[in-house]
């Protein structure tokens, strides 16, 4: 799961040089994020991102997955909550990791002004106590955003789902909650990713070939070579060749 991994690394090198975009303070959110435990009996995870530090609030739910209710927040120093990810199936978790990854790209091209309009909506399964898989909705938002236009706090939230679990299938969808529109994310949606050159010398990357010998095939110096290998890894959110080609046959960008 190295994509939890890069995405980690990209979300917290961000620039937090500026404040908070809005009036509202951390706490604030953190009252926000108790509430939705509370009302809703979900489990409410507030992930600060300037501080690589997280804020779970587990409501009723906990018991049936076999966590422990707390509404107190119970504060870890990341942005990922292993726990719950443990419970996660791991096909769902790596689909809900990916559909971040779009997700951020997608955001990250918006003013700050429409951020919160979007959030991340997914169906996956969670194990519960009884050891049997049932099917859950985990949302998504960016709640709040830097004024240099970084992405300072996100809140996932996890709920039962209500449904029929035999009409479900696991996946997810990126929704506009003010016009109520939703985008299913596809491989074209993900084209736009890397650039045309990119792809070619990451094809060539998955083909086994060195930055040498890639240099020579296409004419171009090491060092643009070099420099177009990180803006992969950057862009894909991942730490190495292997993982950005794993990514990248994923999202049929190759």
């Amino acid at each position: 799961m190295n994509v939890i991994h890069t995405l980690n690394e990209k979300l917290l090198t961000q620039n937090f040089g500026g404040e908070p975009a809005g009036p509202m303070k951390l706490s604030h959110y953190q009252y926000m994020a108790y509430m939705y435990s509370l009302v809703e009996n979900a489990i409410a995870v507030l992930s600060d991102m300037k501080t690589s530090k997280s804020y779970i609030y587990k409501g009723k739910v906990a018991r049936e997955l076999g966590l422990d209710e707390n509404h107190v927040a119970e504060e870890i120093g990341s942005i990922w909550e292993e726990d719950i990810f443990n419970k996660i199936h791991v096909d769902d978790l790596l689909g809900k990791h990916l559909l971040e990854l779009q997700f951020f790209n997608l955001l990250k091209g918006l003013p700050v002004s429409e951020r919160s309009d979007y959030h991340v909506k997914s169906k996956i399964r969670m194990l519960a106590k009884s050891g049997k898989y049932l099917f859950a909705e985990h949302r998504m938002f960016y709640i709040s955003s830097g004024s240099n236009g970084n992405l300072w706090l996100a809140l996932c939230l996890y709920n039962l789902s209500c449904d029929d679990p035999g009409t479900e299938t696991p996946g997810g969808l990126i929704v506009n909650s003010v016009n109520g529109s939703a985008l299913k994310p596809t491989a074209q949606d993900c084209n736009n990713l890397l650039s045309s050159r990119e792809k070619e010398i990451l094809q060539l990357i998955h083909k086994g070939k060195m930055s040498k010998e890639i240099a020579a095939f296409l004419s171009i110096s090491i060092h643009t070579v070099n420099r177009h290998r990180q803006n992969i890894l950057e862009k894909l959110r991942v730490s190495n060749s292997l993982e950005a080609c794993r990514i990248a046959e994923k999202l049929q960008l190759i």
